[in-house]
């Protein structure tokens, strides 16, 4: 079966034939699911009023597991933005009700932000949803290719998860 990337590639080789366009076969079908998967998390976000970078905070609060609460120190680092951002998205979830701030009893001056009821109800749900959207996109596979994939994928993504800093 063929696809865009292998059009996309003949058509290079055709043209730059003194080029080696062998990692346009990977990164090329990477770079195209990705924007597939990105699509598809938005369709099962948006089946639970939730935007990606709301699941994402959602997300990292339930998975600390209960009482489902994080610094917001801790919520920049699981979620890669800067404390503004952060300050200005759990704000944002405190006013829908998905999450609350309480003081930090180890710190008087720091706070933690803890999932609502609701919050949780909701990151469940769209968990649920996104698995099923992303189940949909690996069908095709086997589970001995999924499971291959995904340990050629860690292979390549692995060092960039570990860089310092």
């Amino acid at each position: 079966m063929e696809d865009e990337v292998d059009r996309l590639v003949a058509a290079w080789r055709r043209e730059r034939p003194d080029l080696d366009v062998e990692p346009l076969e990977v990164l090329s079908r990477v770079s195209r699911l990705a924007r597939h998967l990105d699509r598809a998390r938005r369709i099962a976000f948006a089946e639970h009023q939730l935007e990606p970078w709301e699941f994402d905070v959602l997300t990292s609060l339930r998975r600390a597991g209960a009482p489902y609460q994080l610094s917001p120190g801790q919520l920049l680092t699981q979620t890669l933005v800067t404390s503004g951002t952060m300050t200005n998205r759990i704000d944002r979830l405190a006013k829908k009700g998905l999450v609350e701030r309480l003081p930090d009893p180890s710190d008087r001056r720091g706070v933690l932000v803890r999932l609502t009821a609701e919050g949780r109800d909701r990151a469940d749900q769209a968990l649920a949803g996104l698995l099923a959207q992303e189940r949909a996109i690996l069908a095709e596979l086997s589970a001995g290719q999924r499971r291959e994939l995904a340990g050629l994928l860690r292979e390549l993504t692995a060092p960039f998860d570990n860089l310092p800093g």
